[in-house]
């Protein structure tokens, strides 16, 4: 087994673990991994490699939540459609930024990620709202901003699609959990398309990133059962995670915009 080999499945099941005991986050660090852990050297197939198996977790995820019944089906299918506009057009931004700025601009959402993963999750919910036109636009709207940063930084925007589905719809925290997984997959699909169409998907690293996801996500699950009770304090342990691989990609990017 080679060292690359070993480095891309760690890293995989790395973000799947973190996925798997607290519900959420890890793919932010799927592309700071793929660059300075597996050794990928062009930012943007980073993205595109790390959309692609941020995708495929989420959609894996989906199926668990939709078997509890924890989506609200009209309003996942209307996000993720619509959210594909917003995905494509992101994503085809994104392709033109250099990398480089991209990379800092990533950490600048990684740092606001971590920010918000600072604050205790309650398991509340809006003003639920009838399903009309206005809710329709309101949802519509949402789904394409969220759906553009989405493409922009080639992250699953779960951190962004779970407030907007709240919001615009009322729902339940948890139902915004599960249904947000389908437009998440979807925008993460759609990204890796957008930069596999530009060649820029690496699909061997990406198997095997995935496939320690998966390894990865079962143990996280395994282990959140007995760590239930203390969800809160290793959601913040991992927030001060993000922020500090944020500090870092942040200042290993600076010095080379000033330059350019």
């Amino acid at each position: 087994m080679t060292v690359s080999l070993v480095a891309a499945l760690g890293s995989g099941g790395l973000v799947g673990f973190i996925l798997g005991l607290i519900g959420g986050g890890g793919s932010i660090l799927a592309t700071p991994l793929l660059l300075y852990v597996v050794g990928v050297a062009n930012p943007h197939v980073a993205i595109g490699t790390g959309a692609l198996a941020v995708s495929v977790n989420a959609y894996a995820s989906f199926v668990g939540h939709a078997r509890k019944g924890h989506v609200w089906w009209r309003c996942a299918i209307l996000f993720a459609l619509v959210g594909i506009m917003g995905a494509m057009m992101g994503s085809s931004i994104g392709l033109l930024v250099d990398g480089k700025k991209l990379l800092f601009l990533f950490g600048l959402v990684m740092v606001a990620v971590g920010l918000l993963m600072m604050r205790p999750r309650r398991d509340q919910a809006g003003r639920e709202r009838s399903v009309d036109l206005r809710m329709c636009l309101v949802t519509a709207t949402a789904a394409i901003v969220t759906g553009a940063a989405s493409g922009f930084f080639g992250v699953g925007g779960g951190f962004l699609v779970v407030p907007a589905l709240i919001f615009a719809t009322g729902m339940p925290t948890i139902s915004a959990i599960g249904s947000s997984l389908l437009a998440v997959g979807t925008f993460g699909l759609t990204t890796a398309i957008t930069y596999a169409g530009a060649g820029l998907v690496d699909w061997p690293l990406a198997i095997e990133f995935i496939l320690g996801g998966v390894i990865g996500g079962g143990l996280g699950m395994f282990l959140a059962m007995s760590l239930a009770a203390r969800k809160a304090a290793l959601n913040r342990i991992f927030a001060a995670l993000v922020l500090a691989v944020a500090v870092y990609v942040m200042a290993k990017n600076l010095p080379l915009i000033s330059t350019t």
